[in-house]
């Protein structure tokens, strides 16, 4: 019998209970924008590319107190939050970019996305080459396998997954002809709906998960690690997961095979995610804003309409954050430094 407890807090939400809640969303000031301008213009005279803005070279005025609140809800409310009415289309994609990421280093301290050194992604259909530009393999039946890296660059579903950094930022530039909805679920209620209905299978999850490093660090899928899919230090609560990552590992020579009762977990933990899910439409303007941590994210497949000018397209940051938690011991090995109020997270760079 397991001893462990509910969690509590506003962190463990249903998804029927937070799309009719407002503490998750905020409106874009507009006296604000006068502030982007300026603080893009102090860019602009500097000749700073996006990549080189920091904290010091954006000042935001009015937006600072706004992005206090969405920090401390990210790591102390719901964690999810949804800045609505961003004026994307009043910039070029250069001004765009450059506007966001000094927002971000505001907000947190931007993180490295791949091996590449991205700092800014650009979330899009880019065809069939994904695989062969991202990282792809072959499955014990031959079959194509897109590492996960690949899988978000296609116009095809995203099953429910935690990216590695605390805070995922994505800004909605232009929204695809049909579907490319986001889906989102709060971890701790799903601990929760697990503890309630079986408990053996919620212990099962605070055990290792071999997952691979391919398409993030590593170019094969024998670059591997051990992981639980949840922890908890300090009555902080965190959960990590991507199955691809761990379906990699599995094809790996040399790693442990999951036992029954570890895939059965997972089956019910992906259940349980989709019961308790809500979908947040991303409209052009909208900037969604997830604490890792405690919050699961997928997405629907879309459709592109380029003549229309309806293609998807989305900016994506990474986030360190100054006010995050505490982490297990052994999450190490993948996140590097798991003491609270530390930067972590993002894609280690490696030299050839």
């Amino acid at each position: 019998m397991t001893s462990r407890t509910p969690l509590t807090g506003p962190a463990v939400w249903r998804g029927e209970e937070i799309r009719h809640s407002t503490r998750w969303i905020r409106d874009f000031p507009t006296a604000a924008i006068t502030d982007l301008d300026a603080a893009l213009a102090h860019v602009k005279r500097r000749g700073l590319a996006w990549s080189q803005v920091t904290r010091a070279d954006f000042p935001i005025g009015r937006l600072g107190e706004l992005l206090a609140e969405i920090a401390d809800e990210l790591e102390n409310g719901c964690g999810i939050m949804k800045l609505r009415g961003f004026p994307v289309d009043r910039y070029d994609e250069d001004d765009l970019r450059r506007i966001y990421f000094g927002l971000g280093c505001h907000l947190g301290t931007p993180v490295y996305q791949n091996r590449s050194g991205e700092l800014m992604r650009a979330i899009r259909d880019e065809g069939a080459h994904v695989g062969r530009t991202y990282g792809e393999t072959k499955d014990q039946k031959g079959s194509t396998f897109l590492s996960s890296y690949a899988r978000t660059l296609t116009n095809g579903s995203l099953r429910f997954h935690t990216d590695r950094t605390d805070v995922v930022g994505l800004l909605c530039v232009r929204q695809a002809m049909k579907g490319g909805v986001s889906t989102l679920s709060s971890t701790p209620a799903i601990h929760n709906a697990i503890l309630a209905k079986r408990p053996d299978l919620l212990d099962a999850l605070f055990t290792d998960y071999w997952r691979s490093r391919f398409g993030e660090e590593g170019t094969t899928k024998e670059t591997a690690y051990p992981l639980p899919i949840f922890g908890l230090r300090d009555g902080k609560f965190t959960s990590h997961y991507s199955l691809t990552f761990i379906e990699a590992a599995q094809m790996a020579p040399g790693v442990p095979k999951l036992t029954d009762k570890q895939k059965e977990a997972i089956d019910v933990l992906m259940a349980t995610a989709e019961e308790l899910c809500f979908e947040m439409t991303l409209e052009p303007g909208d900037l969604q804003l997830i604490n890792s941590h405690v919050t699961y994210h997928g997405r629907t497949p879309f459709e592109d309409d380029f003549a229309a000018s309806k293609s998807r397209l989305l900016l994506r940051l990474w986030l360190t954050m100054a006010n995050n938690r505490p982490l297990p011991a052994g999450h190490e090995i993948l996140w590097r430094n798991i003491e609270a109020g530390q930067p972590r997270g993002g894609i280690l760079q490696t030299t050839m």
